[in-house]
C-alpha cells in the first residue's frame, strides 16, 4: 500500500481538480513529497464503523465512484488547511500527521469541505432575528445559505414581538413568534446540507418573552400543527433572576419585547433592575401586553415539556455573558445547535465557530495524562483552527465580518470515558471528577498559550482591546465575576499550573482568538476515531449504532479485553449482556470493580456528570454540550438536577436522556449460521420515548451537525 499510495496520490489530486471537486491550488503542492509522507499502515487503525462512515459520507466521489482513499482524505484536509502557510508542504504534513493519528480530529464541515472548491469549514452559526418582516425573512434566508454547506444553526428569536402586540404599520395585532418559527423549521428540512445530512437549527427564546408558553409546546404531537415545529430544536435562554424567583417561590412576568426592548441586551444586576422596573410599569397599567404567573409553575412546565418532548433545552443567559471574554463588544443572546457555543450576535454580526476535538484517549497512559504529547497536539490543532478563519468560504457577509473581527475557535475533547478506563477510574468517582478538572486545565492552558504564540506571530485579533483577556482575566478568573454577580457562590477555584506567568503573557502579547474552547458532541468524528463521544459516559456496552451508514453492532472492546483476562468472556456472558441491555449491574459473574469501571450512562447518578462538567467549565471560555441521563425521572428529580446545574455555574445543558420503554431484543446467542446475532437495531439505542413525543435517538444523525 505504501507504493500504491505514492503512485495514486498525485493522480487523485489531478482527478479531483478535473472533476471540479478539489481546489486547483492543491495541485501546486509538491504532491510527490506529500505522497511519500502518507502512512498507509494507519488505515488499519479504523474500526469498521469509522471507515464505513468515511466511505459513505466524507470521501470525494465522481458520480457513484469514490476517488479518495483514507490517507489521501486526511492529506486533502491538511492541504486545504495549510493553503496560506509559508512552508505549506511542511505544515500539511504536520496537520496530516495529527489527523491521521487520531490525536485530534477536525469537525465534520472541515472534513467535508477542506481543500475543495467551496471550503465552508465552520461548524456553527448564531444569528439574532430582527423584529420586522424584512429581518425575519432575511434570517430565514441566511439559515438556508448557512445550512447549504453543512453549518449548524442557532437563532435568537427573542426580539420578535409577541402575540397580541401592536403593529404600528397596519394598526393590527401581531401573531407572535410561533408562525415564523414554523417557516424556519420547514426551511431547515428543505435545505439538507448538500444531501450529506439533514439541515439542523435550534431556536432560542428568553424566559420573559410573552410567547414562552406557546414556545414550550412547539415539539408536542398534539394541537394545531401549524403552531408546531417537529423538526426544529428549541432552547430556553434563562436569566438568573428567573431561577432566583423559582428558588424564592416568587412571581414572574412575561413581556412583549417591543415594549421592553432593553431586556434583550441586559444581564446580571442591570437586567434585574430593568426587569423590576417593567414589572412596576405593568402593575400601573402602562404596558399593553404582559402576563404574570408563579415562577415555580412556569419552571415545572418547562421541565415537564423537557421530559415529554425533549425540548426546550435548559441554558443560562447570565453565566454565558458575565464570563464572556467579549462582553465589551456585544451580548451573547443564544447558544448554537448543540449548546456549546457562546458568542455575541447582533443585527450586523452572525457569530461563527470553528470546531475540532482532542482525542483524550490518545493522551493518557496507565500513569496519567501525557502533558508533553497534549501540548504538541493542542499547539498544532489551534493553528489549524485559526487557519480556518482565513480560508473559510462565507455564504453571508455578516458571518465573514464577525469571524475576521473576533477569530473565535472551539477546541474540545472526546474519548473522555476511554481515558478514564485506561486510568482505571470509574466515571462515578471523585477521582474521575479530579481528572476532568486536571485534563481540562491542561487543555485550557495549552490552548491559551498557543493563541498567545499565534498572536506573537500573526497579530492580535482586532477586537482584543477591552476584552477580559486584555485585562488579564482568564476563564478561571471570570468565575469570580459570576460569584460576585450572584452575591457569592462556592465554585471550585483550584489550579495546578503556572497561570500567573501565562496571565501576564496574555495581557502583554495578546490573543489571536477571542475564544479558544468549546466541547462539542463529536457524534460523528468520535466514530471515525473509534472512541467514546465527547465527555459522555457509554450508552451501553453492547448495542447497535444506527446512523446514515447503516446499523453496526458495537461491543465495548475494553470490557471484552478485561473479561477475557479474567476468563469471563464466553457465550453466556455475551448472552447476558444482550439480555441486560449492555449493562453489567445485574450480571452476578462480573466483579464489582469492572461493574464500576464500565458503568453505563443510566447506571451513573447524573450528579457526577454535573460535578465533572462544573470542574471543566471553570477552564472553558465557551460552554460544553452536556447530556444528562436519568434512569427513573420524576418531577422532583428533574427539579433538583437542573437547579444544581444552575448553581454549579454551568452555562448550558443539552439533551435530557431517559430510558426508553423498549428494550434490546432478548434473542438466542447465535443464529443458524453460528454467528453472533445482532442486537435489534430497532430496539437498541432507542429514541427516548416519554409522554407523547419521541426525542432524538442516541444515534440520530440530526445530532451530528456540530461534529
Amino acid at each position: 500500500m505504501a507504493e500504491t499510495y505514492r503512485d495514486y496520490f498525485p493522480a487523485f489530486v489531478q482527478a479531483g481538480v478535473e472533476a471540479e471537486l478539489i481546489d486547483p491550488e492543491l495541485a501546486r503542492f509538491d504532491l510527490h513529497a506529500l505522497a511519500s509522507a502518507l502512512r498507509p499502515e494507519r488505515d488499519l487503525n479504523f474500526q469498521f464503523l469509522g471507515l464505513q462512515t468515511l466511505y459513505d459520507r466524507y470521501f470525494l466521489h465522481a458520480g457513484p465512484r469514490r476517488i479518495e482513499l483514507p490517507q489521501a482524505f486526511f492529506m486533502r484536509v491538511a492541504m486545504g488547511l495549510s493553503l496560506r502557510e509559508i512552508d505549506r508542504e511542511a505544515r500539511a504534513i504536520e496537520f496530516y500527521d495529527l489527523l491521521s493519528s487520531f490525536d485530534f480530529m477536525a469537525s465534520t464541515p472541515t472534513l467535508f469541505n477542506s481543500g475543495t472548491t467551496r471550503p465552508q469549514l465552520s461548524s456553527c452559526f448564531l444569528t439574532t432575528v430582527a423584529d420586522d418582516l424584512d429581518g425575519i425573512f432575511k434570517a430565514v434566508k441566511d439559515n438556508a445559505l448557512l445550512a447549504k454547506y453543512s453549518g449548524g444553526l442557532g437563532n435568537d428569536w427573542t426580539p420578535v414581538r409577541g402575540l397580541g402586540a401592536h403593529i404600528k404599520g397596519t394598526n393590527g395585532e401581531s401573531q407572535g413568534v410561533v408562525p415564523f418559527l414554523k417557516v424556519a423549521n420547514d426551511t431547515a428540512i428543505a435545505v439538507n446540507q448538500g444531501g450529506k445530512r439533514k439541515g439542523a437549527v435550534c431556536a432560542y427564546l428568553e424566559t420573559w418573552h410573552v410567547d414562552l408558553e406557546e414556545f414550550l409546546d412547539l415539539r408536542k404531537n398534539t394541537g394545531d400543527d401549524r403552531r408546531r415545529t417537529h423538526d426544529m430544536n428549541t432552547a430556553n435562554w434563562i436569566p438568573d433572576l428567573f431561577m432566583e424567583r423559582v428558588e424564592a417561590d416568587g412571581a414572574w412576568t412575561l413581556f412583549s419585547p417591543d415594549e421592553t426592548p432593553d431586556l434583550h441586551d441586559l444581564y446580571g444586576p442591570a437586567f434585574k433592575a430593568a426587569y423590576e422596573g417593567y414589572e412596576a410599569r405593568a402593575a400601573r397599567g402602562e404596558l399593553r401586553v404582559f402576563r404574570t404567573l408563579r415562577a415555580v409553575d412556569l419552571w415545572r412546565r418547562m421541565l415537564t415539556m423537557l421530559f415529554e418532548t425533549g425540548h426546550p433545552w435548559i441554558t443560562f443567559k447570565d453565566p454565558c455573558n458575565i464570563r464572556s471574554p467579549q462582553r465589551h463588544v456585544g451580548v451573547v443572546h443564544s447558544s448554537n445547535l448543540c449548546t456549546e457555543i457562546t458568542l455575541n450576535t447582533s443585527a450586523d454580526e452572525v457569530a461563527v465557530c470553528n470546531l475540532g476535538s482532542v482525542n483524550l484517549a490518545r493522551h493518557v497512559t496507565g500513569e496519567g495524562l501525557d502533558r508533553a504529547r497534549l501540548a504538541r497536539t493542542v499547539k498544532t490543532a489551534m493553528r489549524m483552527l485559526d487557519n480556518v478563519v482565513d480560508i473559510n468560504f462565507y455564504t453571508i457577509p455578516e458571518a465573514r465580518r464577525s469571524n475576521l473581527r473576533h477569530r473565535p475557535v472551539g477546541l474540545g475533547i472526546m474519548g473522555f470515558q476511554d481515558a478514564l478506563q485506561t486510568l482505571r477510574l470509574p466515571y462515578a468517582s471523585e477521582q474521575a471528577v479530579r481528572f476532568a478538572d486536571e485534563s481540562m486545565e491542561a487543555v485550557s492552558f495549552e490552548a491559551i498559550s498557543a493563541s498567545v504564540d499565534l498572536a506573537a506571530e500573526r497579530g492580535r485579533y482586532p477586537s482584543f482591546e477591552g476584552s477580559l483577556w486584555s485585562q488579564g482575566v482568564l476563564p478561571i478568573d471570570s468565575l469570580d465575576l459570576l460569584a460576585e454577580a450572584r452575591g457569592g457562590s462556592a465554585f471550585d477555584r483550584s489550579a495546578t499550573l503556572g497561570w500567573a506567568s501565562l496571565r501576564e503573557r496574555v495581557r502583554s502579547v495578546g490573543m489571536r482568538n477571542s475564544n479558544c474552547m468549546a466541547i462539542a458532541p463529536t457524534a460523528t468524528i468520535s466514530n471515525i476515531c473509534g472512541v467514546s463521544q465527547s465527555i459522555e459516559p457509554a450508552y451501553q456496552n453492547l448495542y447497535v449504532k444506527s446512523n446514515m451508514s447503516g446499523d453496526f453492532t458495537v461491543v465495548n472492546a475494553g470490557l471484552a479485553r478485561d473479561l477475557k483476562a479474567r476468563g469471563l468472556w464466553d457465550e453466556v456472558m455475551v448472552s447476558d449482556l444482550k439480555y441486560f441491555d449492555g449493562a453489567l449491574a445485574l450480571i452476578d459473574r462480573v466483579p464489582g470493580d469492572l461493574k464500576a469501571l464500565y458503568a453505563t450512562a443510566f447506571e451513573i447518578d447524573a450528579r457526577w456528570l454535573i460535578e465533572a462538567a462544573a470542574r471543566r467549565q471553570k477552564w472553558i471560555d465557551q460552554a460544553q454540550s452536556l447530556n444528562l441521563y436519568i434512569a427513573a425521572p420524576s418531577g422532583r428529580a428533574l427539579d433538583a438536577l437542573y437547579r444544581s446545574a444552575w448553581k454549579a455555574g454551568l452555562k448550558t445543558t443539552y439533551y435530557l436522556r431517559s430510558r426508553s420503554a423498549s428494550h434490546v431484543e432478548k434473542s438466542t446467542l447465535k443464529g443458524v449460521d453460528g454467528k453472533l446475532n445482532a442486537v435489534s437495531a430497532t430496539l437498541s439505542a432507542q429514541p427516548i420515548v416519554v409522554g407523547e413525543g419521541a426525542v432524538c435517538a442516541m444515534d440520530d444523525p440530526t445530532c451530528e451537525a456540530c461534529q
